[in-house]
């Protein structure tokens, strides 16, 4: 009975980090592609994606998981099929998307921050380059 039970436990541990690994390998590029919609100077394109990042982020995991295998049943429309593999597939969308908002808000606050901080930086070192030596190739200001 322990060996059962030790070989179901193993089993679903390894399809948690199947999921796991395949969230990350699709939620990152997304997640990218999401953040460069949410800095876009297009407010057509801003607004939208910027809205749709705060639904997710808003909204528990738990009713998102619901809303993507039990939504389009209720519509009529079966999209994730019979049994276990459906079943899967969904928990692995409703995962990428929850994942891929959350990377990029990420993505964006490290690309604003790294910008203006790097602008900030180069004024600073400017303004106090004649009082303190610096080395040229290392400094990313140095021109």
């Amino acid at each position: 009975m322990f060996a059962e039970v030790t070989l179901a436990l193993l089993k679903g541990f390894l399809s948690t980090v199947q999921l796991f690994a395949l969230t990350l390998v699709f939620a990152l590029p997304l997640g990218l592609v999401i953040s460069f919609g949410s800095m876009s100077r297009f407010a057509v394109i801003r607004y939208p994606v910027k809205f749709i990042i705060w639904i997710i982020r808003g909204t528990p995991l738990m009713l998102q998981l619901m809303i993507i295998y039990y939504g389009p049943g209720i519509i009529g429309y079966n999209v994730w099929g019979q049994g276990n593999g459906g079943r899967d597939i969904a928990a692995l969308v409703a995962f990428v998307i929850n994942y891929a908002c959350y990377f990029s808000e990420i993505y964006r606050g490290g690309f604003s921050r790294s910008s203006s901080g790097l602008s900030r930086r180069c004024q600073m070192k400017s303004s106090r380059s004649s009082r303190i030596p610096h080395s040229r190739g290392l400094s990313p200001c140095s021109s």
